[in-house]
């Protein structure tokens, strides 16, 4: 991976990582606003700024915080949220409401009334309840509000399962099926208070390979076609969700987001220039690819326990709590010793949490310098779902979280402290 060594120590887009854990204690996230901010870059000359009627919007669950809001909206990009507490963060650091879409499979009645009534740019509906939902709270509201469909493609995905999300079994989205989808679509069109775009697909997360999203490119197409060939009606919209891949590791392939874009902007072109279609506006949602690469973890090691000819454990003072990913689908990350940054590996160790589960390790047999009780131990490519996914498993306390800018370091999250993990705890007086 790449990374800058100054003094022996890691730095992070300029700030020495050693001296971040000193200040602001372990574990620490720490994530470089510089390479956010590159990766939109990347995305608005790749996409925004290569194709008209087009739209970023950035997938907050990959990393959710007022912070981040703040930097996405100064890049120019809409939001796109899950849940209330998504929408309630986004609502507090100001972000356009205009240009927030709320996604989910199971959106709550109470998550629908306060997206409808904040006045959420897209509403994405998931479930075939929700049109209706919809359309009775708009009437109530007296409010306009747009929707998609997020549809199930049916395209294979060469990823982990647990991660595929356009296959025909998948929770997500309505099916593709001619008696559930066309007659949903037909009482969007009809339904009081409600003004139909379109439809959004998503097929799965850290995808290296194309194909799956230019199949469901097709099928979106297609849909276009027989909703204007059969309800003469005119789609002004598509999502074609993220899932653009990362490096966790040196053997992971990034591609350029243009690989993914361009041939999937060229289908859309090709078909509305043969079916004389005015284009849709079209809209991504990467969320990892913009911020994962951005985010370090650091760690302080703690036991050692070596078994000879088996292997030696290294602890470190956090593990699955703040990083769920390995124990919960296998996913490979790599480090240094922040503070042994520039001196040769000497040996072959496994990072494992402090966590009493036995899935708790973080890197398998990775090669790193002498290890030594109070070492800091780094590891990359944290920055999508480390934070996000972060839990009180053992009663352990979430990370501070740090915004590391060209050498200035500024604290965006604090650490959850102890009283606070039991601030909505009672004692009945049944008990006392």
């Amino acid at each position: 991976m790449d990374m800058t060594v100054e003094n022996g120590h890691l730095l992070w887009d300029g700030c020495d990582t050693v001296e971040l854990a000193k200040t602001y204690g372990t574990p620490l996230y720490v994530f470089s606003q510089s390479i956010i901010e590159e990766r939109c870059q990347e995305l608005r000359q790749d996409f925004v700024d290569k194709y008209e009627n087009v739209r970023v919007a950035y997938a907050s669950k990959a990393f959710s915080t007022m912070a981040m809001m703040k930097i996405i909206e100064k890049q120019g990009f809409s939001l796109e949220v899950l849940s209330d507490g998504e929408l309630y963060t986004a609502l507090k650091a100001g972000f356009p409401v205009e240009k927030i879409e709320i996604n989910g499979n199971n959106k709550s009645m109470a998550e629908l009334e306060m997206s409808i009534e904040h006045g959420v740019g897209r509403i994405i509906v998931d479930s075939l309840q929700e049109v209706d939902r919809i359309s009775a709270i708009a009437k109530e509201k007296q409010k306009m509000v747009n929707v998609l469909f997020r549809i199930t493609p049916e395209v294979n995905v060469n990823t982990h399962s647990f991660i595929s999300t356009g296959q025909k079994d998948s929770k997500f989205g309505i099916p593709i099926n001619e008696d559930i989808l066309f007659p949903e679509v037909e009482k969007a069109i009809k339904a009081e208070g409600i003004n139909f775009l379109g439809f959004h697909f998503h097929v799965g997360s850290q995808l290296d390979d194309n194909s799956a999203h230019l199949g469901a490119v097709d099928i979106a197409l297609d849909l276009v076609k027989v909703v204007k060939d059969r309800l003469d009606y005119e789609i002004s919209e598509l999502n074609f969700g993220g899932g653009f891949g990362v490096r966790y590791t040196d053997e992971d392939i990034r591609q350029p987001f243009a690989y993914f874009l361009d041939p999937m902007m060229e289908k859309v072109l090709a078909f509305c220039e043969k079916e004389h279609y005015p284009q849709p506006a079209v809209v991504i949602e990467p969320g990892r690819s913009i911020v994962a690469e951005a985010g370090i973890t650091l760690h302080t090691i703690g036991a050692i326990k070596e078994l000879p000819g088996i292997r030696k454990y290294v602890s470190i003072d956090g593990g699955m709590t703040d990083n769920i990913r390995p124990g919960l689908y296998a996913a490979k990350y790599t480090g240094v010793l922040a503070n042994k940054a520039d001196q040769p590996a000497a040996e072959k160790v496994t990072i494992s949490g402090k966590i009493c589960e036995s899935t708790d390790i973080l890197v398998k047999d990775i090669e790193l310098p002498t290890v030594e009780i109070d070492d800091v131990f780094a590891t990359f490519s944290t920055g999508a779902y480390g934070y996000s996914m972060a839990s009180n498993y053992n009663k352990l306390a979430i990370p501070a979280v740090v915004l590391a800018n060209k050498g200035q370091a500024d604290l965006i999250v604090k650490r959850q402290t102890l009283e606070q993990l039991i601030e909505n705890e009672v004692i009945p007086d049944s008990l006392k």
